[in-house]
């Protein structure tokens, strides 16, 4: 099981259950996405303005449990793999102050050039922080 040494809590809504019942598959997308796009705006300095963006190459994501409004839950942040252009974070749903995963992803961000979405490293914030926080 893989380490989050970043969790950032997510809010369920009423409207995030599907007619099943539970909380619906995009939500689980949508709160990991926020969960690390915010993670470096706060953390690691990213201005997602400014001359280098991260733009999802791909992401997955494996479903455990189910969960269903209004339950507390939180998004677990560590990485996988923070290369020269790119960072693979490991991602988990977690119940408030659980540890086992209800579910887990994954998200490959490039940071590209925002004018000509051409590749660039990492910015060294973001580096910086990650390596900080998350792999230290």
């Amino acid at each position: 099981m893989p380490a989050y040494p970043v969790r950032r809590a997510f809010a369920t809504r009423w409207n995030d259950n599907d007619q099943y019942g539970h909380v619906n598959n995009t939500v689980y997308y949508e709160a990991m996405d926020t969960a690390v796009n915010s993670w470096m705006i706060a953390a690691a300095g990213l201005d997602p303005y400014g001359d280098a963006i991260a733009l999802c190459a791909a992401s997955s994501c494996e479903f455990l449990a189910s969960a269903s409004f209004p339950e507390p839950l939180e998004v677990g942040i560590g990485v996988e793999r923070l290369g020269t252009t790119s960072i693979t974070w490991a991602l988990g749903i977690l119940r408030a102050a659980e540890d086992e995963p209800i579910a887990t992803g994954r998200f490959v961000h490039v940071f590209v050039d925002a004018a000509t979405r051409r590749p660039t490293p990492v910015p060294a914030s973001v580096r910086s922080a990650v390596e900080e926080q998350l792999v230290g």
